[in-house]
């Protein structure tokens, strides 16, 4: 029975056997990101990110890679990202924050390190920052209202959103040029002192969902989404500002 590793580094040998068996010299590198490379990762939980970069040649043969995808999923990996050095250096305009994001904690398991020296220009960087909070914002009042306070399904959105906006703040602060911390709970609290938002909001939010404190009755719930969102509204109101 395959066995979900203690460590990320306990899989890191045979992930790339594996990968290297299926596509040779066309296997530029294997970068580990997300949160086996912050320190975040837990057993049976958390799931391992890879990033594969292959060469031009073998891109379009993504199908090979099938049978290693079906064999690592049980041992917690998630399907690998799969890029080219020339897709990467073509996207910064269009995805800054994601690989913003990666660059903030990654470890090269093999070949290239293909993440360092990435540059960003500040406008592109801003317009995606602002397209994704009004997006995640839509998206956050029409998943809310659809859930119809429901407790469970309440708390899962809510993780999934602080994990994509712990990602949109990080690219605010970069346009900041503040050094952005790892940890999430310290992303907001920076973002928080740089903006003049309040951070009581996340850290309530960050303990409910770890399951660290209650919100016993639907208007403790009401009260505080409603005050989520709010800070998320007060926030693209002042990134739209920049652009003027």
């Amino acid at each position: 029975m395959a066995r979900i590793p203690k460590r990320p580094d306990e899989i890191f040998d045979e992930f790339t056997a594996d990968y290297q068996k299926v596509y040779g010299e066309d296997l530029v590198s294997i970068i580990l990101y997300g949160s086996g490379a912050r320190g975040e990762y837990v057993r049976g939980i958390s799931d391992l990110n890879f990033l594969i970069v292959l060469v031009e040649a073998s891109i379009g043969q993504l199908t090979k890679a099938i049978p290693l995808i079906s064999k690592w999923k049980k041992r917690n990996v998630a399907p690998p990202l799969f890029l080219t050095t020339a897709y990467i250096a073509s996207s910064l305009d269009t995805f800054p924050i994601e690989f913003l994001d990666m660059q903030a904690a990654y470890q090269t398991v093999f070949g290239d390190d293909v993440l360092t020296g990435l540059s960003y220009d500040d406008a592109n960087l801003r317009l995606q920052c602002e397209r994704e909070l009004r997006g995640k914002l839509l998206h956050l009042r029409q998943a809310y209202l659809d859930i119809a306070g429901q407790e469970r399904e309440l708390r899962i959105l809510a993780r999934r959103s602080m994990t994509t906006f712990a990602s949109i703040f990080r690219g605010l602060l970069t346009l900041q040029r503040i050094p952005v911390p790892i940890e999430r709970q310290k992303i907001f609290l920076k973002t928080a002192e740089v903006f003049g938002f309040d951070n009581e909001v996340f850290q309530k939010l960050g303990t409910w969902c770890a399951g660290e404190t209650k919100l016993t009755s639907e208007e403790e719930r009401v009260a505080l989404f409603r005050q989520y969102v709010e800070q998320i509204d007060r926030l693209i109101d002042t990134v739209d500002g920049w652009k003027r």
